[in-house]
């Protein structure tokens, strides 16, 4: 469990980073300019490891030792690339200095330990966290990058026109809950950082309770579970409920006790906006109810459930569109088939065009750069309020939440492709066949 506080800095003056912009485009130039600095100290070649990685807008990096030498990986929109191997002197070094840096004991390596450190680069400071876990030749390293840039605008995630306004008219509602599903890296933090954002105003108190904390909110009171401590969740909310709060993130629903206090705050005059891990929406009725919530409770305190995953977006510099072909002119007619009148897709011509990837520098020759939120999402009205207090199977509910208008994640995921913004390769990698 990470510490509250940041154990350290590390400065990267403004015109180390200006150097690395210049020279570091993609992963070969990353492992160019590495391998350009492997004689210097190891405060250079940390900075170089950094200041790249932040540069290529990764999420995180990975040190790994393997028999003989170490490998280094990097993790681009989700997806993780090999960047260089290098021996084993450099890798206990780095080891070191990160372990150092983020409080971590250095004589230990036969059990995990996380810690984290902040990167000052002259604007909001870039935390990073650390885990390290001992493997079958040494231990595994993992830096998560957690830049405030990642954090976004409602507008910005990437929701259709309708979806968007039904979100808009949800975080306007002054109590009740809404819940984003999902797994680890789906978005779920950046969905719900958006939704405080918009929100968020001098007349409101909004109280926070994470695990850890990822990204540091202005104006917003945010604390951290530390279960060591006895800490929890649960405990921590039945705090906040005495703070007089307006609006309260949970940062994750895991047991009956939190789905308790969670759901009685979002029926008691209070606006909750919380996570819970399921496979899509419907799921999240359920899921409640295997924690051990009573129907009635869950009916009466959700507003609406959110499902959502990530997808790569196709590189603008080198991707081509093609014709669609009638093979997948004919399946994407059969997977939009019951999409709402009110949900606007380009029309299925037969010169309508796709994209193709091709891969270029400027994506690491993936042919993708960036990504964005493919969503499901249903709103519990006085009909769907009746229907969980029936609790019927995912599969049933899940008939019935698309009779009543949702739109699947792999729909909208094909509206994405129609839309030229990603390809059906991908929708299929994140969604399955």
């Amino acid at each position: 469990m990470p510490d509250a506080k940041i154990t350290g800095e590390i400065k990267i003056s403004t015109s180390v980073i200006s150097d690395l912009k210049k020279k570091i485009k993609n992963i070969s130039d990353f492992q160019e300019k590495i391998e350009g600095v492997l004689k210097k100290e190891i405060t250079g070649i940390f900075e170089v490891l950094l200041g790249g990685g932040i540069i290529l807008e990764a999420s995180d990096l990975h040190i790994e030792h393997e028999q003989e030498r170490a490998k280094l990986r990097i993790r681009i929109d989700g997806i993780l690339q090999d960047v260089m191997f290098f021996d084993l002197k450099l890798y206990s070094s780095l080891v070191s200095r990160i372990k150092l840096l983020s409080g971590i004991k250095l004589n230990i390596t036969d059990r995990p330990q996380d810690g984290r450190f902040s990167i000052i680069l002259g604007g909001p400071p870039i935390e990073i966290r650390v885990s390290t876990l001992p493997a079958e030749y040494g231990e595994s390293v993992v830096l998560r990058i957690l830049n405030p840039k990642s954090l976004i605008t409602i507008e910005a995630l990437g929701l259709r026109k309708d979806l968007l306004e039904i979100f808009r008219k949800e975080i306007k509602k002054p109590n009740g809950m809404i819940i984003v599903t999902g797994p680890t890296g789906s978005g779920k933090t950046t969905t719900l950082y958006a939704f405080l954002k918009k929100i968020q105003k001098t007349e409101i108190k909004i109280i926070t309770i994470e695990d850890p904390i990822e990204y540091h909110l202005e104006g917003v009171n945010q604390t951290q579970v530390a279960s060591e401590k006895g800490y929890d969740f649960a405990k921590g909310l039945r705090s906040i409920m005495r703070q007089d709060p307006d609006v309260v993130l949970v940062g994750e629903i895991r047991d009956l006790e939190t789905a308790k206090i969670a759901l009685q705050a979002s029926l008691t005059g209070h606006f909750v906006l919380t996570t819970l891990h399921t496979n899509d929406a419907a799921g999240t009725i359920a899921r409640l109810q295997a924690l051990g919530e009573k129907p009635a409770n869950i009916a009466s305190a959700i507003n609406i459930a959110v499902a959502q995953r990530l997808v790569r977006k196709i590189c603008k510099k080198c991707a081509k569109l093609v014709v669609l072909s009638p093979s997948l002119s004919k399946k994407l007619k059969k997977e939009l088939k019951n999409i709402p009148k009110e949900v606007k897709i380009p029309p299925l011509k037969n010169s309508l065009k796709i994209p193709e990837v091709k891969g270029c520098k400027n994506c690491n020759f993936t042919g993708y750069r960036g990504r964005i939120g493919i969503f499901e999402a249903f709103v519990v009205d006085a009909e769907m309020e009746k229907f969980i207090l029936t609790s019927p199977p995912i599969s049933v509910f899940k008939e019935k939440a698309i009779k009543k208008g949702m739109v699947t994640m792999r729909q909208d995921g094909v509206i994405k492709v129609l839309q030229n913004v990603t390809t059906m390769d991908e929708i299929e990698r994140v969604t399955g066949e």
